[in-house]
């Protein structure tokens, strides 16, 4: 069974966003895959309220990786002209940052370093409280898993988001994704294996059959095919007039788990009626291959790095010049450097990887480091906003 011990040690204290990672990031990796791969786009964005905090509330693509996250992020980030104060944060589940290939091709803390919030009540509070902007996946961690055998049904939403919108009088703003779930349509997932899966390999989803390639050959567990993204803004919903007209009895600013769990479905039905409708008019075409076909003529170089059997490579490379270059670590050759990566594309090439990891010295590995100095080079913990402390 995975240990507890690292889902139980929090740590507490500045914020790990890496802004100028990020910048670097959206230029030389998720620019090129939204633009030419996916060929993302958002609609909407007007309807989000421009000061104040808020509330976006998505769904889920439902196909493993959660790519569809990534990609809404780094859209409305440039909708935004990359403003850091305007930076709307992703919520996640902490579970992707404790087990090591639910990070991105394993990198060290990603998910913070892109900006996400590990998902904890006192999180979601805290960072309100400050007149923060959070995208949040109501459907959760079932939503990521749901597979296409239930395509663009909307999982039970968590209550969670109802109560504090509630208390702080902040807007929820719809988000809807579409043709996202065709990320791979192969992928069937089911809730007892799920349920398994998240106890006894600290996997929180496995996709039928994707996890036997992905066993074979480690890159298909990131695989995703080229569809057309498009995500839709809706306009905002005030959780306390939906609150009052639900119910006479309902304290507007402090309901019930009864009432917050009634509000929260009353939300869930209302976006899984307007997402079929968005799906009949914009999911026609969830490839649209002619545009596909379009994009990668008119990108020059780094092509085969742009699809999924290039980005072990793209994300990995990238964030390893970045590290060494802000770190002054002596520059050394690619091959020399990254001659690790083979794993992705060899069979059975986990076992690869995974020695790799444990015999490289850091930063490349964790040879040499104790439990303690490991957990934190990975970042392998729930991250909290407790205290306001600094690291120390």
């Amino acid at each position: 069974m995975l240990s507890l011990y690292r889902y139980t040690h929090f740590s507490s204290g500045r914020d790990p966003i890496d802004i100028d990672y990020l910048n670097s990031f959206y230029k030389e990796v998720s620019s090129p895959i939204l633009e030419s791969y996916f060929r993302a786009e958002v609609h909407g964005c007007d309807n989000i309220p421009k000061s104040g905090p808020v509330i976006l509330a998505s769904n889920h693509s439902g196909n493993a990786f959660p790519h569809d996250s990534f990609a809404l992020d780094q859209l409305l980030w440039k909708h935004f002209d990359f403003s850091t104060k305007d930076k709307i944060r992703p919520l996640y589940s902490p579970k992707l940052a404790v087990t090591w290939w639910m990070r991105p091709f394993g990198l060290d803390n990603w998910w913070r370093l892109f900006g996400a919030i590990d998902q904890t009540y006192i999180n979601f509070v805290r960072v309100l409280e400050k007149g923060g902007r959070v995208i949040y996946y109501p459907e959760g961690i079932p939503g990521i898993g749901k597979g296409f055998n239930r395509k663009y049904k909307l999982q039970p939403f968590q209550p969670s988001f109802i109560k504090l919108a509630s208390r702080h009088n902040i807007p929820v703003v719809p988000v809807y994704g579409v043709n996202a779930e065709w990320i791979n349509p192969a992928n069937l997932t089911f809730k007892w294996l799920n349920n398994l899966s998240s106890r006894w390999l600290g996997i929180p989803f496995i996709p039928i059959p994707l996890i036997l390639l992905a066993i074979l050959f480690p890159f298909f567990f990131y695989f995703a095919f080229p569809c057309n993204m498009k995500f839709f803004i809706g306009k905002p919903v005030s959780i306390r007039e939906l609150l009052t007209k639900k119910s006479t009895h309902t304290t507007p600013d402090n309901p019930t788990k009864n009432e917050a769990t009634e509000a929260a479905e009353v939300i869930r039905e209302s976006m899984q009626k307007e997402l079929d409708g968005l799906v009949k008019t914009h999911g026609n075409r969830p490839y649209n291959w002619k545009s596909l076909l379009s994009a990668f003529k008119i990108r020059t170089g780094k092509r085969l790095l742009t699809t999924p059997f290039g980005w072990p490579v793209l994300y990995t490379r990238h964030y390893r010049d970045y590290f060494d270059k802000k770190d002054k670590r002596k520059k050394t050759s690619r091959l020399k450097r990254d001659w690790d990566l083979i794993g992705y594309y060899l069979p059975f090439g986990w076992i690869f990887l995974s020695l790799a990891r444990a015999f490289r010295k850091p930063p490349y590995g964790n040879y040499g480091l104790d439990k303690h100095e490991q957990i934190k080079k990975e970042g392998s913990y729930v991250w909290s906003l407790a205290k306001e402390e600094k690291d120390t």
